[in-house]
């Protein structure tokens, strides 16, 4: 079989939709999917609100009640009969969502066993045969995988890769 390597956030999950709740309640108010195009959530907030997007990632329970993204769960579960898949997530950069990355797995993904979460601090150490990220940097590593570009608010611009907008795309790609 081959191996396939899918990352958590803002591939399976919404961060940036929990981001925008988090940032709603201290603040009062949401950012727009314009203001958001093109650019990280951090990079679109005020100035005098700097550093708060990287407060709550660091909070403990920010990541355990991320939503999935529409169908991701039902195709991860139908790609895991088909591939040998990893959760690859850079989780050592919020050590506080360790546990919940764990948690949130566990609970949406029953299928999986904790053999298959790759819970790393840089994705360089991974080796797969394909990959589904949204960070192109996350590729740059790889020999002979095929990727697919997970497409976020953040990554619009980028064209080195090929991309997928949904999990129904995926589905149609990989299945």
């Amino acid at each position: 079989m081959l191996t396939l390597a899918i990352d958590m956030d803002e591939t399976m999950a919404d961060t940036t939709k929990e981001i925008n709740n988090w940032y709603e309640r201290e603040f009062g108010h949401r950012l727009s999917e314009e203001q958001l195009h093109g650019v990280e959530f951090r990079n679109a907030i005020p100035e005098a609100h700097a550093g708060v997007v990287k407060r709550y990632l660091n909070s403990p329970g920010f990541f355990r009640y991320l939503e999935p993204f529409p169908y991701a769960i039902d195709v991860v579960k139908e790609l895991n009969q088909k591939y040998r898949v990893f959760i690859v997530s850079a989780a050592m950069e919020f050590p506080n969502g360790l546990k919940d990355k764990v948690e949130w797995l566990d609970e949406f993904c029953p299928f999986l066993n904790w053999r298959q979460y790759c819970l790393c601090g840089d994705k360089s150490v991974v080796q797969t045969d394909l990959m589904i990220d949204d960070r192109a940097k996350n590729f740059t590593h790889l020999v002979g995988a095929k990727t697919y570009l997970y497409s976020a608010h953040h990554n619009v611009a980028e064209t080195r890769f090929e991309r997928v907008d949904n999990w129904q795309q995926v589905a149609a790609k990989l299945l």
